[in-house]
């Protein structure tokens, strides 16, 4: 609780993963990868709650063991095709009312109960009704285009940038998927944490940020964690 508001932890976690296999239950120094997020979650000053939504019973034993409170999810929300907020729902209609959902996805270990208090502070500050966290990204997409079937580098940058150096360029965010909270009345009727309003980015470091899809992210969470260690 935090300034008499309630605050529920959600970590979705499916058993299916096409690009890395059952990676939420891959050891990541010495702990499943989904128990990071759990513990993020249940060591946070505000957070009343931390409930794992799974299809998967290992998942939600191993949730189980590391203190999380879990809830079953129907195989129709857990398909390629349901969305996160449908399995968010799902929770929430399976639990008491609280007045904030705070989303914590299980592939961004290297977020912590800090980064999380931290993020609904700002909320308070901003009276804010959602609140996403955002990283620096590590190039500027003003360096970026798309390319033709032929490779042709025609155009690829403007003007305006050809001779500018990389420090001189704006900087530009990127959503991190590390925390997303929300009120839980405008979470409903909007179907979504990106609210059209009243919404802030809770800024991270880019180590914080690694958000596993692949084997590749993986390995570099093991070295990260390792050097925080």
């Amino acid at each position: 609780m935090y300034k008499n508001k309630t605050f529920l932890g959600i970590v979705p976690a499916r058993g299916g993963s096409k690009r890395l296999p059952r990676k939420n239950m891959l050891d990541l120094c010495g702990k499943p990868l989904i128990a990071w997020s759990i513990e993020a979650g249940l060591n946070s000053k505000y957070i009343d709650k931390v409930v794992v939504s799974s299809d998967d019973d290992e998942i939600l034993n191993i949730s189980s063991n590391f203190g999380a409170e879990t809830i079953k999810r129907p195989a129709e929300l857990a398909s390629d095709t349901a969305t996160t907020f449908d399995a968010i729902k799902h929770t929430i209609e399976n639990v008491e009312k609280y007045d904030y959902i705070v989303l914590l996805q299980p592939t961004s270990p290297l977020r912590n109960a800090k980064h999380i208090d931290e993020a609904i502070e700002l909320l308070e500050i901003k009276n804010a009704d959602a609140v996403v966290s955002v990283c620096e990204m590590d190039h500027s997409p003003l360096w970026s285009n798309t390319l033709p079937n032929d490779g042709n580098m025609r155009g690829f940058l403007r003007e305006e940038i050809l001779n500018k150096r990389s420090q001189d360029l704006e900087k530009y965010y990127r959503l991190n998927g590390a925390i997303y909270i929300c009120k839980t009345e405008k979470l409903l009727e909007n179907k979504s944490f990106f609210l059209k309003d009243n919404i802030f980015a809770y800024i991270m470091d880019r180590k914080s940020s690694v958000d596993i899809d692949e084997e590749i992210d993986f390995k570099m969470a093991e070295v990260l964690m390792e050097e925080y260690k």
